[in-house]
């Protein structure tokens, strides 16, 4: 394991990276900003190292993401997703969060440990493995409870990243987290990634209404629309056909319902022709969330990289958006006491 200087938050504090790298060559680098994965790279059919997430050089220019709304490579909480009204209702209190997308609350605002220094708690050459820590005060970002929350990255010798979450809170409060990855699976320097062939194990989503992007309640069977992926299909395929729910988010932002039983199992699979690299994504939540890269203006990434709009695509592991107001989906409600864990992997292979 290496371990670097990754430049300094907007207070002057060091951020670090970590880099795992196993007997192949495959690399992943974890950022103490944000407990952010900065890098995951494998070599490609030919033999060349490629880094597949979207990121930045340095720990500034994380920063400057932030205030763009992207959370390139981000562990997103308390709550990932969208909350409706920017409010919660727990034992019968309201708390009110920050209204940072129109009337709604975003991956928990502006302030979320997204943007946070993580605390590297657990340095495990042995297992290939980085854990950090970080703590959230009571009321902060205005959810209850004194939270204590861990992520930790491990990398196997079979090129996979198991990334797994917990969390205790002193208070019931939620607990949603997700790792918020822009994957681009020709490099992440290599521009559109609409010829990149994706499947999904999900046979629903749930429908947005049209300006919040919140869901409807709505349950809708994915066969015979443009969001059917239970076949791999090309994500450009079918993203700018006249359909509703592709035009309310201008291409796909959507949760995808998963039948996992809480256990890990894979959840989505996608592939590049031109690298042969294909990612498995496993999950234990009941949802994942395919993200486009719609609103991702051109800027520059790692090594002065120019990135846009469609130049990576998110699985987010986690619950259904909104799902505190939708009580016919499982809820992100933590008792407290209670310890929150999930798991999510990523797993780098290769199609000859």
């Amino acid at each position: 394991m290496r371990r670097e200087d990754f430049g300094t938050d907007q207070r002057g504090n060091s951020v670090e990276l970590f880099t795992l790298q196993n007997k192949n060559g495959t690399q992943a680098k974890i950022s103490t900003l944000g407990a952010a994965l900065v890098s995951f790279a494998r070599k490609d059919k030919t033999g060349v190292l490629r880094d597949v997430v979207l990121g930045y050089d340095k720990a500034e220019d994380y920063l400057s993401d932030g205030s763009r709304g992207y959370y390139f490579g981000a562990t997103v909480g308390r709550n990932a997703n969208r909350i409706a009204n920017a409010v919660i209702t727990i034992d019968g209190r309201e708390y009110a969060l920050e209204a940072n997308s129109g009337s709604n609350n975003l991956h928990s605002g502006s302030c979320g440990v997204s943007h946070r220094i993580w605390e590297a708690d657990c340095l495990d050459d042995e297992r290939n493995r980085v854990a950090l820590k970080c703590f959230s005060a009571d009321l902060e970002q205005g959810f209850p409870g004194n939270m204590t929350m861990k992520v930790s990255y491990t990398l196997t010798e079979d090129d996979a990243l198991h990334i797994e979450y917990e969390a205790v809170s002193d208070k019931d409060t939620v607990a949603n987290f997700t790792n918020h990855s822009y994957f681009n699976l020709g490099g992440h320097d290599s521009g559109d990634i609409g010829n990149q062939k994706l499947k999904i194990y999900a046979k629903a989503f749930t429908p947005l209404t049209k300006d919040t992007s919140i869901p409807t309640g709505e349950i809708r069977p994915v066969k015979g629309t443009p969001l059917d992926f239970t076949e791999f299909k090309e994500i450009g395929k079918e993203i700018a056909q006249d359909y509703e729910q592709l035009i309310y988010a201008r291409g796909y932002d959507h949760n995808f319902l998963l039948d996992n039983d809480g256990k890990t199992a894979l959840a989505a699979e996608a592939a590049c022709e031109e690298t042969g690299i294909h990612l498995y994504a496993y999950t234990d939540c009941p949802g994942v969330q395919l993200y486009t890269a719609n609103f991702v203006e051109e800027h520059k990434g790692k090594g002065g990289a120019v990135y846009g709009e469609r130049h990576g695509f998110c699985l987010e592991s986690q619950y259904v958006p909104d799902a505190c107001h939708n009580p016919q989906f499982q809820t992100p409600f933590l008792k407290a006491g209670e310890t929150y864990r999930s798991e999510t992997v990523y797993k780098l292979g290769l199609d000859r």
